[in-house]
C-alpha cells in the first residue's frame, strides 16, 4: 500500500548559483580523510561583556574564527562578529585587537548582510598573521562603536610543527584545459583521482556546451574543495565544487558540475531580469535533474500528491528562501514545460527578455514578460503547468524516494546550523579562490570540525544517501531517526543564532 507520509516542519533554504556570495577575502575548511582527525570543536564564542558602556543592548554577539578547528602558529586568521538578531547597527562598526604588551590592532569594520542568507555581521578577512608569534594563549578585545559593548576573547595556537598531515606538505595546483583551470590542493582526494576526474570535468563542459548552444569564451576557473560547502557547490565568477570521499552532502561530482557550468554561460548570455526560480530551473532541466538524473516532471507530480507543491508567485520572490528541494525541483519541471510547449527559442527569447518591473517584484516582472511573449498571465500558466502535472503517471516508490531526499538534505542543513556552520549555505564561508591561491593558504579548506560528533553524524548522513540511491528507504529512514536523535541533543547543548527546527515526522498506515 502506498505510505501516507507526513512533513511537520521544514528548515527554509536554498543554494548553488550565486553572484553575492564570495566575500572580497574570506576562507574555509576541511582536512582530506587522509589526514589525522581534528579532534577540535569550531571556535565559536558567545562574549561575555566585561563591562556595560552607556546605552549597551543587552543582546550579545557571536564571534567565529577562521580556519575551523584548531589553530596553530603561521595561521592566517578570520574573524566574524556576528549580530544578535533585530538589532539597529546603521552606522555601528566594531575594532579587534589583539591584547599585550605589544597591542596588535587588527582594524575595525562595520556590519553589513554578508551571504545568500544577507547576515548581520561584521567580517574581517585574513587579519591575523600569526606567522610571527610563539605558540600558547592569546587575547583578543572586541569593542562595539560608539556605544559598546566590550569584550575579550582567549585563542590558543598550537605550535606550528603540530599541523597534521598532508596540511604541512599541501600547495596549490592548477591545470589547464581547453575548457577550464582546474585548481587544486596536493595530497587530497581529488589530487589522487587526477587523471579520471579531468576526463569528466571536459565531458559535463563538452555538453553543458552542445545543450546551452554556446561556446565558452574563456576557460572556466574550477576551485575544488577538499570539504562539503553548502550542497557541493558554487558559482559565481568561478565554479567552487566539493570532492571527498565521505560526502555527507551526498552530491554527485558530475551532476554538480554540469549545474554550474550551466549557470556560468547563462549568465554570459545575460538578460536584464533572471529570476532564480529560472535560472536554478534551467540549470536543474539541462542537467536532467537537481542531485540525480530524474523525471522531473513526474518527480513535481508528487509534489502535489503530497501537499507540497508551492505557489509560483511564492518561489518567483522567495526561491533561496523556499524548501530548497521542492524549489530546484518546481523550477526544473517549469522550464521543462515551457520549453516543451513552446521550443526553446521561443522561451530564450522570453527568459533573455524579462525586465524589471516599478514594484521591484519578480512576480510582475515574470508576468509582463509572459504577456508579452505568450499572451498568458503567470497565474495563467500556473494553471497549465498544473494541469499538466495532475496528468503525469507517479508511483508510490517514486514519492517515497522524493519524501526521504527532502527529509535528508533538510538533515544535512540541519547539521551544518549545529555542527559545521561554515558550510550552511545561507551564511557559507566561502574564500575567493584567487587570493587563497596567491596568498598560498589552504588551512582554510583543508580544516573542518571533526569531532566525534562531527564524524558519527557524517558517516550516518553518508549512509543515508547510500540507503537513497539503491531504493533502499527503510534503512534511510532508521538513519535519519537516529540523526534526528543526535541533533536533538547537539541542539541542547549548541549555542546557535535561531532555533533549528528538526525536518520531518511521518506515520505509516499499513506497509505490505
Amino acid at each position: 500500500m502506498r505510505r501516507a507520509l507526513v512533513v511537520v516542519a521544514f528548515l527554509l533554504i536554498a543554494c548553488q548559483a550565486i553572484t553575492s556570495l564570495i566575500p572580497t577575502s574570506p576562507a574555509i575548511s576541511q582536512p582530506p580523510l587522509t589526514s589525522t582527525p581534528f579532534q577540535t570543536a569550531p571556535p565559536i564564542f558567545t562574549p561575555t561583556p566585561t563591562a556595560t558602556p552607556p546605552h549597551q543592548t543587552e543582546h550579545e554577539f557571536s564571534v567565529r574564527l577562521h580556519p575551523d578547528s584548531s589553530l596553530y602558529v603561521g595561521d592566517q586568521i578570520s574573524i566574524e562578529v556576528i549580530s544578535p538578531d533585530d538589532v539597529d547597527l546603521e552606522g555601528v562598526n566594531v575594532r579587534i585587537q589583539v591584547s599585550g604588551e605589544s597591542p596588535n590592532n587588527l582594524g575595525s569594520s562595520g556590519f553589513e548582510g554578508y551571504g545568500i542568507g544577507e547576515r548581520l555581521q561584521a567580517t574581517f578577512n585574513w587579519v591575523w598573521d600569526t606567522s610571527h608569534l610563539e605558540s600558547g594563549e592569546y587575547q583578543l578585545e572586541f569593542v562595539v562603536q560608539p556605544d559598546g559593548p566590550t569584550w575579550t576573547e582567549k585563542v590558543y595556537l598550537l605550535p606550528a610543527v603540530k599541523v597534521p598531515s598532508p596540511e604541512r606538505q599541501a600547495q596549490w595546483e592548477t591545470i589547464v584545459l581547453g575548457c577550464c583551470e582546474v585548481h587544486f590542493i596536493t595530497g587530497t582526494e581529488f589530487a589522487r583521482d587526477l587523471p579520471e576526474l579531468l576526463d569528466l570535468i571536459e565531458q559535463q563542459a563538452a555538453d553543458a556546451v552542445q545543450r546551452m548552444g554556446i561556446e565558452f569564451d574563456d576557460r572556466i576557473p574550477i576551485t575544488v574543495l577538499p570539504r562539503v560547502v553548502g550542497h557541493g557547490g558554487f558559482a559565481s565568477n568561478e565554479i567552487y565544487v566539493s570532492y571527498i570521499d565521505s560526502n555527507y552532502a551526498g552530491n554527485d561530482l558530475s551532476q554538480v558540475l554540469h549545474h554550474e557550468m550551466i549557470h556560468i554561460l547563462d549568465g554570459r548570455l545575460g538578460g536584464e531580469v533572471r529570476p532564480p526560480l529560472l535560472v536554478e530551473g534551467l540549470a536543474v532541466y539541462l542537467s536532467d535533474g537537481h542531485f540525480k538524473k530524474e523525471p522531473l516532471l513526474q518527480r513535481a507530480a508528487e509534489l502535489i500528491d503530497l501537499g507540497w507543491y508551492l505557489p509560483l508567485t511564492q518561489l518567483a520572490d522567495s526561491f533561496y528562501t523556499s524548501q530548497h528541494e521542492i524549489g530546484y525541483l518546481e523550477g526544473g519541471a517549469l522550464v521543462q514545460f515551457m520549453v516543451t510547449r513552446y521550443g526553446w527559442q521561443a522561451f530564450n527569447d522570453f527568459y533573455r527578455d524579462i525586465l524589471p518591473h516599478p514594484s521591484g517584484e519578480h512576480e510582475q516582472a515574470l508576468d509582463q514578460a509572459l504577456q508579452n511573449h505568450f499572451g498568458l498571465t503567470l497565474e495563467q500558466l500556473e494553471g497549465m503547468f498544473k494541469t499538466a502535472l495532475f496528468r503525469q503517471h507517479t508511483n508510490p516508490d517514486m514519492q517515497d524516494d522524493l519524501f526521504f531526499t527532502v527529509a535528508y538534505y533538510d538533515a544535512v542543513r540541519r547539521y551544518q546550523q549545529l555542527l559545521d556552520p561554515s558550510a550552511y549555505f545561507l551564511t557559507a564561508w566561502l574564500p575567493g579562490g584567487e587570493q587563497m591561491r596567491q596568498r598560498g593558504i589552504v588551512a582554510d579548506y583543508l580544516r573542518r570540525p571533526s569531532t566525534p560528533d562531527n564524524l558519527a553524524i557524517e558517516e550516518l548522513l553518508v549512509e543515508v544517501d547510500q540507503h537513497l540511491r539503491a531504493g533502499n528507504y527503510v534503512d534511510a529512514e532508521k538513519d535519519l531517526l537516529i540523526v534526528k536523535d543526535q541533533l536533538d541533543q547537539t541542539q541542547d547543548n549548541v549555542l546557535v543564532g535561531s532555533s533549528v527546527p528538526f525536518l520531518f515526522q511521518r506515520t505509516d498506515i499499513g506497509l505490505e
